[in-house]
């Protein structure tokens, strides 16, 4: 359950200084960790940890080690993103230490005779897998999860339980989608139909069937209780390594491009497109019809009504600040309409004086 520095480096590449038979089975902070974990620095305010820190071996940047007054005795992976290098390591060693699920199907899981299910395949309890389904190899269904008829499960994915995909759709290779997200629900998409006014207005909205599907390619992870609809006509795109948090909300016919990320909470209404590389904070509202451009970064709680087309941050949310200052913030807010009509009539009253009255 450990590994050698030297072998980690193998694997993932980077440079031992050190002792690379040096061996090492887990993760920790600085702080915390002890001579059989290693340790990342990614921040380089916390240098002054790794000259004290008792871990094993220390994941760090070029720079960041030229910088150590004294080094000798530790031990050092040394790559240009610690962070990310942390990350594919700690992939790794959960990898040891989970538990092998055996292949196959479980008794109570219903899977149609026309399904195509790879042998290779983990079909958890109470799992339901329409008609014309296919599933690829090396997935896993967790308990109580929903594949609808034709849909497709790329190798490798992972449905946590619980996950509902319905009809129609298509999941690319190692999908992560866990509890509870829905993909595939029905846009909300209705005609109004509706004749006079007040009282007396009559009529009712009428459902637009939608009868698209979604889209997610490869590499994509949704968080928990996160809801994608399918398109009206054409697809929902979710684009390769996009990622998604919990309780999102991505309205139909949208598309996310590649390797954008989504915090919690976002919603973001029907046919709006965002683009590559984005980054799109909590709780932020984007109304539907469109586009963000690549790069485009959106600040937490922002509410996005137009068309962002260049790259760069925006925010658009008031910050938190103490009650009584916002009060008073509010009150003046309130009366902008009377201030703006008062300068308005004094800039008219200036500008009709004659030179000699100014």
């Amino acid at each position: 359950m450990a590994f050698t520095l030297e072998e980690i480096v193998r694997r993932f590449g980077g440079e031992v200084v050190g002792d690379p038979s040096h061996r090492v089975g887990s993760l920790a902070p600085l702080d915390q960790a002890g001579p059989l974990q290693l340790a990342f620095l990614a921040n380089p305010k916390y240098l002054s940890q790794v000259e004290t820190t008792q871990a094993g071996a220390v994941l760090i940047s070029a720079d960041d080690l030229s910088k150590l007054a004294a080094r000798d005795g530790r031990n050092f992976i040394v790559t240009p993103n610690p962070y990310a290098y942390f990350a594919r390591v700690a992939q790794a060693f959960i990898d040891l230490a989970a538990p092998k699920v055996a292949p196959g199907v479980h008794p109570s899981a219903t899977v149609d005779a026309s399904a195509q299910v790879a042998a290779s395949a983990v079909i958890g309890p109470n799992v339901t897998v329409e008609a014309g389904a296919v599933i690829g190899e090396n997935v896993r269904l967790d308990a109580n999860v929903f594949v609808g008829r034709g849909t497709r499960i790329g190798d490798g994915s992972h449905l946590y339980p619980n996950v509902a995909v319905y009809h129609g759709c298509r999941i690319g290779e190692r999908a992560i989608i866990h509890a509870g997200a829905v993909i595939g629900s029905d846009g909300f998409g209705f005609a109004p139909d509706f004749t006079g006014d007040g009282d007396a207005r009559t009529g009712s909205w009428v459902k637009i069937p939608q009868v698209g599907g979604v889209a997610i390619g490869p590499d994509v992870e949704i968080g928990a209780n996160t809801t994608i609809d399918r398109g009206a006509m054409a697809d929902t795109v979710i684009e390769e390594c996009v990622k998604i948090d919990n309780l999102v909300q991505i309205g139909h016919n949208c598309r996310i491009g590649a390797y954008t990320v989504i915090a919690g909470c976002a919603g973001i209404a029907g046919s709006t497109t965002i683009g590559r590389h984005c980054m799109i904070g909590g709780a932020v509202g984007i109304a539907g019809h469109v586009t963000l451009a690549d790069y485009v970064i959106v600040t937490a709680k922002s509410g996005v009504s137009k068309s962002l087309l260049k790259p760069g941050m925006y925010t658009s949310a008031f910050p938190a600040v103490d009650h009584a200052d916002w009060n008073r913030s509010a009150a003046l807010m309130r009366n902008l309409d009377k201030l703006r009509d008062r300068i308005k009539a004094l800039e008219a009253a200036v500008a009709a004086k004659t030179p000699d009255e100014t």
